[in-house]
């Protein structure tokens, strides 16, 4: 065992001289835990911003000129008057997001209660501001209407007074989410692509060879490759935490960072391992990349990283509970965002360990066959 261990970390520190040597690998992990999250994080925003109005206003009241005052920033760039003929084309060309039309007589049918209709176009290509955007108009609406019929500016249409208290990210702001999704879907990327790609690297140079002739077996190799690829993934992803979300973004991490770590090291045991068995049916860089890329896609975008795990369809659901991306996002999203310690995340960590442990175990398989067909 003694013996089994020194040459596990012998290999792993080969593997971590030949990581420092590849200029390459070592821009892409500076890349994708810098910029590659703080551009994603600033960039791809869910809430609604700047969001471009325009209206055709057919009534000129005084209920229509204080209806878009009323819509301002930063959720609503200042509304644009346009004809009401080109309404089509300006859609047409995505030119703006939302179009209001308010009829004629606006105003003096509703002082006469008779509940006239005002259009809203929407160009839902944009679905999230199409979405969030709509309700906010709705309300701005429907509040200025309110305050116009009862003459008073502190009167609302309800007759409740509903208190919402938002827990996790009071502001929603998105930063605070995408910003730590992001790293956590770049550890499942390198994961599969670094320690793939270190199996391949050993064919494409001829080392592997030179593996075989010397007194080590399968298992030390895989699990030097996945020991040293690991940690160095692991460097990277508390640094880019510390750095680029906590320091530069300004996210807060409302739990334990030493129990995250413990939970990306059970999860890295497993997707390393399935990175080792994709390589294992490949015999180039660009084979692999071609195999990787729609397991990669599959695991980020159904994981619960995107949607919610709910909005899926219940078989998927299912399948998904098969992929330890999907346990990895849920714990560490308990822990980073709500806090949340090791009552609470244990199953998760149960099941990364259970799935790990398969991975492994198929991997090495599957390694030993394809050292065996080396000649």
């Amino acid at each position: 065992m003694r013996q089994w261990i020194s040459n596990v970390f012998r290999l792993g520190r080969k593997e971590l001289s030949s990581l420092r040597t590849d200029p390459v690998l070592i821009l892409l992990i500076v890349y994708v835990f810098s910029f590659a999250v703080y551009s994603v994080a600033t960039g791809a925003k869910l809430e609604v911003e700047n969001a471009s109005v325009a209206y055709v206003d057919q009534d000129r009241s005084a209920l229509t000129g204080r209806i878009l005052a009323a819509i301002l920033p930063p959720q609503f760039n200042p509304p644009q008057e346009i004809p009401a003929d080109q309404i089509d084309s300006v859609m047409d060309a995505g030119r703006f997001v939302f179009v209001l039309t308010f009829p004629p007589r606006f105003e003096a049918d509703v002082l006469t209660a008779q509940k006239p209709q005002i259009q809203l176009n929407v160009d839902a290509t944009a679905m999230a501001q199409a979405g969030n955007g709509s309700v906010f108009l709705q309300q701005i609406i429907s509040a200025e209407v309110a305050k116009f019929v009862a003459g008073d500016d502190t009167a609302t249409e309800l007759p409740i007074d509903l208190v919402v208290r938002t827990k996790f990210n009071p502001n929603l702001n998105s930063v605070w989410f995408s910003s730590v999704m992001q790293v956590i879907n770049n550890i499942t990327i390198l994961s599969v692509l670094l320690t793939g790609a270190a199996l391949i690297r050993e064919r494409e140079h001829g080392t592997i060879e030179h593996l075989l002739v010397m007194p080590v077996t399968p298992s030390e190799i895989m699990v030097a490759k996945i020991w040293s690829n690991g940690l160095a993934i692991i460097v990277a992803a508390i640094l880019s935490i510390w750095l680029v979300v906590q320091i530069l973004l300004e996210v807060p991490i409302a739990g334990s960072i030493p129990l995250f770590i413990g939970g990306a090291v059970l999860y890295l045991v497993s997707v390393t391992g399935l990175g080792i068995l994709l390589a294992t049916f490949t015999t180039s860089m660009p084979q692999f990349g071609l195999l990787a890329l729609p397991v990669l896609v599959i695991m980020n975008l159904l994981s619960g990283s995107t949607t919610p795990m709910e909005s899926m369809p219940v078989w998927l659901q299912y399948v998904m509970q098969l992929a330890p991306s999907t346990h990895f996002v849920a714990f560490s999203q308990s822990i980073l965002y709500r806090g949340a310690g090791l009552e609470t995340v244990w199953p998760n960590m149960l099941v990364m360990t259970v799935l790990g442990g398969v991975f492994l175990l198929v991997a090495l398989r599957r390694f030993r066959l394809t050292m065996a067909t080396v000649h």
